[in-house]
């Protein structure tokens, strides 16, 4: 038995494809099914039943992958106690970010962070939380940035900022004459949300106290903030838009955007690593990076109210 092997049986039960999880390891398809058949005879078991599609793992299969996790995580620990001691940077790192944060915030810190640290590899992937915290679970991901609070056992978080949601609102709606609205100004036949899965969309119906069906006759929800926002523009209404991805605003959507009145609804961002992670000065680093790349004024509010989603 060898780590490569382990690491190949956790590939295809992350991917539940041998061929994707053959290009994740970045081997060819027959050395990676070699190497495992050649871990099953030597076992005397079947590790993957192969006449399903996608491949399954046995029952026998299962415990054995999750004893591989705990060995090829241990075994990772040793080289990150290593360069954690040495104060080096260096490594693989993959980063999971959810996607009302990504288009905004990825672009304002990764390049720089690429720069500074030459010896990281990164990797990031855009995912919904829930899909993303359980990449942290089996180790497929290292870091997430997400929206907290979010329970988990295993997990911690390491705040970072805190940014205000805005109302944005169509040029003909009657709440665009208002300078600041009330919660209860939000009219829920008129929102428009994101599709379920999303925190963003939890958080704005937690906001507005608004539930069951929206809109009217026309029914619309996306995964996107930008669909929304132009949804908004041709069709009326109004959806609520986080702070980040109001910045590059000109000054026609600036006019359509609305502050909250206190207590203003804000949404806590973080860092979320298993507990167990070792790399601390990868997290600090990271964390120092993105908030040096965001305006000074994305913080905490005075009379800001932390809004939760689960």
């Amino acid at each position: 038995m060898t780590l490569i092997q382990f690491e190949y049986i956790i590939a295809v039960d992350n991917y539940r494809h041998f061929g994707k999880a053959a290009e994740s390891c970045f081997v060819t398809q027959p050395t990676l099914s070699m190497q495992i058949q050649k871990l099953e005879d030597q076992l005397g078991v079947l590790i993957f039943d192969r006449n399903k599609q996608p491949v399954v793992p046995t029952e026998l299969g299962k415990r054995i992958i999750e004893q591989a996790r705990m060995v090829v995580s241990d075994a990772k620990k040793v080289q990150e106690m290593v360069d954690d001691e040495k104060n080096e940077l260096a490594g693989d790192l993959g980063i999971g970010i959810i996607p009302t944060l990504s288009p905004y915030l990825l672009p304002l810190f990764i390049h720089n962070f690429m720069e500074k640290y030459p010896r990281v590899n990164v990797r990031v992937e855009e995912l919904l939380t829930e899909q993303l915290v359980e990449k942290l679970r089996n180790d497929s991901l290292d870091i997430g940035v997400i929206v907290t609070p979010f329970d988990d056992t295993g997990m911690t978080s390491v705040p970072l900022f805190y940014e205000q949601f805005y109302a944005y609102v169509n040029h003909r709606d009657k709440l665009y004459k208002k300078e600041t609205l009330h919660i209860e100004d939000v009219p829920g036949n008129e929102l428009w949300l994101l599709n379920e899965g999303h925190c963003f969309r939890d958080q704005v119906l937690n906001v507005c106290h608004v539930y069951g069906e929206h809109n009217g006759r026309f029914k619309y929800q996306s995964g996107s903030l930008e669909a929304l926002k132009r949804i908004v523009d041709k069709h009326g209404g109004l959806t609520l838009l986080p702070e980040l991805a109001t910045l590059d605003f000109d000054n026609t959507s600036k006019s359509k955007l609305k502050r909250f009145e206190d207590p203003q609804p804000v949404r806590e961002v973080s860092l979320f690593v298993k507990k167990s992670f070792l790399k601390r000065k990868m997290i600090e680093a990271l964390r120092k990076e993105i908030l040096d790349a965001i305006p000074d004024y994305i913080n905490i509010k005075k009379n800001g109210q932390v809004v939760k989603w689960r």
